[in-house]
């Protein structure tokens, strides 16, 4: 994590006031004033303000993660071409791939108001009354409208062509998430450890791949911290946010990601395990049917979508574990990574042994 007190290594303000003069007049012609909101291991963000509106910088912490760099150069490119759409988003003002101005390539954005959803003990808390119903019940529906518009835009006709490679997207995929898993051995010396239901999983996954849908883009990293709702009822989503993963594929990837942890129709009672509490939520396939009615696209194989998910989550979050083996990370955030990272495989093992 980046300290308030080192901050302003990562900020030089006279440069940055040089380049907002020539790039975003919008900001105005006062002193500049920056305050860190968040410093994070990927990304780092600051408020901008000259005197008028305030806007937001986010640029690569100081040792940046591999891809980071790149990564946020990807979002400001498709934030930019978001402002074409109704999809809600941050308005992206510009961007500097030069590290000479602050160090690192950065992009400049709105500053989007909202609450957004934090994990406390284990669990994503809403603010209230988001919290009980009935306002808790509209988040999901709310979160599916904005995929809905999401899956709707023409990626090339916005400029997004070129931005990721759709062509046998899924066929891809297992091979992709594995190989990142078996990859931790060499970054962190992690042995690794018996994970039930990944065999399961990846044998499936490879065995069952559905038909090519229609690419579009595709967030990659949904659940309600990574968006901006309205404070006030009924439940609106005012943005999504943190735009690091996106790329072109297979939208069903979105939907099922964030469907993945809500109870399932066919078992009513069980409440998945889950960051999200969604006892109070719709069942995965009413908010399906709700995406497919606003989309058109066939949720005939939506099963297999929860499945990649579940095992996409597990691979990806297994580098937690290994960080903590590894000693980079603590020994109760390693734990908490084991048991979320158990239950991806689990989850995903149960789901192909009910639909089998």
């Amino acid at each position: 994590m980046t300290s308030k007190n080192n901050a302003a290594e990562l900020i030089d303000v006279p440069k940055l006031t040089a380049w907002l003069d020539d790039n975003i007049p919008e900001l105005g012609d006062g002193p500049l004033k920056t305050e860190m909101i968040h410093g994070g291991f990927s990304n780092v963000i600051f408020s901008l303000n000259r005197g008028g509106e305030t806007l937001v910088l986010r640029r690569p912490p100081a040792v940046p993660p591999p891809g980071s760099e790149k990564g946020v150069l990807r979002e400001a490119r498709v934030l930019s071409a978001l402002d074409k759409t109704d999809v809600p988003h941050p308005r992206c003002y510009g961007s500097c791939e030069d590290p000479g101005v602050i160090g690192a390539p950065f992009y400049v954005m709105q500053k989007v108001p909202g609450w957004s959803g934090k994990v406390v003990n284990q669990k994503m808390i809403h603010q209230a009354p988001f919290d009980r119903m009935p306002y808790e019940y509209g988040i999901p529906f709310a979160v599916v409208d904005a995929l809905v518009k999401l899956a709707n835009v023409d990626y090339k006709a916005v400029g997004l062509e070129g931005f990721g490679k759709p062509d046998n997207y899924l066929g891809r995929q297992v091979d992709r998430w594995a190989s990142q898993l078996a990859s931790y051995k060499d970054k962190y010396g992690y042995a690794g450890r018996e994970l039930p239901g990944y065999r399961l999983a990846e044998e499936w996954l490879r065995a069952n791949i559905p038909p090519a849908t229609p690419p579009a883009i595709i967030h990659c990293d949904l659940g309600t911290s990574n968006m901006l709702f309205a404070d006030n009822p009924p439940a609106r989503l005012n943005a999504l946010i943190d735009w690091e993963l996106s790329t072109i594929g297979d939208p069903l990837i979105d939907i099922a990601a964030f469907c993945s942890g809500m109870r399932d129709e066919r078992t009513p009672h069980i409440i998945p395990q889950s960051i999200h509490d969604s006892e109070h939520w719709p069942t995965r396939q009413v908010l399906a049917r709700y995406y497919a009615a606003g989309t058109g696209r066939s949720i005939e194989h939506l099963d297999y979508y929860v499945v990649l998910s579940r095992f996409k989550a597990g691979c990806i979050m297994e580098y937690k574990v290994a960080q903590a083996a590894a000693g980079v990370l603590s020994k109760e955030v390693g734990e908490f990574f084991t048991g979320i990272v158990s239950e991806c495989f689990e989850g995903a093992a149960d789901l192909i042994r009910l639909i089998s």
